[in-house]
């Protein structure tokens, strides 16, 4: 459904992206606008309305198509335009995205939007930025709105505090007793979509380190997606396997985990929002531009090659034993962060 909150004030469309990972990175961006008096009002895939239940935030679903999402558009502008009178006067819009297409809809609804310039955008957004230059997306996504706001860049939070709604927490809480788990638990998270630089960013050891985990005694839940199921029982046969779940719920189960330990993929970054400790294993992946975001994530990275599974497994055990994490993108990325600069309205 179509929402735009009635109360009057400053109201802001942004177009979020379309990957978990991402649209969590992007979580603090939109607590800046929120701090600087703007309504963000989200439009994003369809799981992104469970994703940020339990914010105060407007979450429409994406429609299918140019011409529907750009009539969806044009319908939150012409509902923020009656609790917002300036709206059509000052720039109102974010795209995330980086795609031709997100730029484009945002023209043909009429919304003065700003984004990155890429594949000619420049021509379709109110305002545009040169792309930037290598630094860690959530830096980007800061960045932005920064732009946005015409403030300089201050640092941006140590912690991305995303909380699961009382429901979904609720929930978790129910299917835990369901099955019988009352002890401490590592949620493993071992799928990941894609690759890096033409390389799998799945750890190849994932189904090793769950038998040698099982077999030290720990209790070991994962929660396959869509499709995921058969992978889940075939190779993780020693974990309870808690499949279909939103992933506001994953999200509560995650925060309650003695540990999490992932590839890098979107329920990685989740784990991280939601504070929970966090193992994150990589290999391709460039820490300083993809790692989990949070002080409470620690980061095996070895490449070429991957950490093996009884190293992954040493470090698992340490950590539950209240080691230290070594950190993720925070701090180690505070070099980069220099005064964008305000930029005029």
């Amino acid at each position: 459904m179509t929402q735009v909150p009635h109360a009057a004030t400053r109201t802001v469309i942004v177009r979020l992206r379309n990957f978990v990972g991402d649209v969590v990175l992007g979580m603090p961006a939109l607590h800046l606008l929120e701090q600087h008096g703007y309504t963000p009002v989200l439009v994003g895939k369809g799981w992104a309305p469970a994703l940020l239940e339990g914010q105060a935030w407007s979450v429409n679903v994406l429609a299918k198509g140019t011409r529907a999402r750009a009539a969806q558009l044009r319908a939150l502008r012409v509902q923020a335009q009656a609790g917002d009178p300036s709206f059509d006067t000052r720039l109102n819009a974010l795209v995330l995205p980086w795609s031709f297409g997100s730029a484009l809809e945002m023209r043909l609804a009429g919304l003065r939007a700003v984004g990155y310039r890429h594949e000619a955008r420049s021509l379709l957004l109110s305002r545009s930025w040169p792309m930037p230059a290598q630094s860690h997306a959530l830096l980007n996504y800061w960045d932005l709105a920064c732009r946005f706001l015409g403030i300089e860049r201050p640092l941006p939070p140590t912690e991305i505090g995303l909380t699961p709604s009382l429901a979904q927490q609720e929930l978790a809480e129910q299917l835990l007793a369901r099955h019988g788990v009352h002890e401490p638990y590592v949620l493993i998270c071992p799928f990941a979509a894609g690759d890096f630089d033409a390389l799998s960013k799945t750890w190849p050891y994932f189904a090793e380190f769950a038998r040698l985990a099982a077999a030290r005694g720990l209790r070991l839940l994962v929660c396959p997606g869509p499709g995921e199921e058969l992978v889940a029982a075939e190779r993780f046969p020693q974990a309870l396997s808690l499949p279909g779940l939103n992933l506001g719920v994953y999200a509560a189960l995650q925060r309650r985990a003695a540990l999490v330990v992932s590839n890098d993929t979107g329920p990685g970054h989740l784990a991280a929002a939601v504070g929970a400790r966090l193992l994150s294993v990589l290999g391709p992946t460039e820490p300083e531009h993809w790692a989990p975001w949070g002080s409470r994530v620690d980061v095996m990275r070895q490449h070429p090659g991957w950490w093996t599974a009884q190293q992954v497994l040493s470090r698992t055990e340490a950590l539950l034993a209240g080691a230290p994490p070594s950190g993720g993108a925070w701090p180690h990325c505070m070099q980069e962060v220099m005064p964008s600069g305000a930029e005029p309205r």
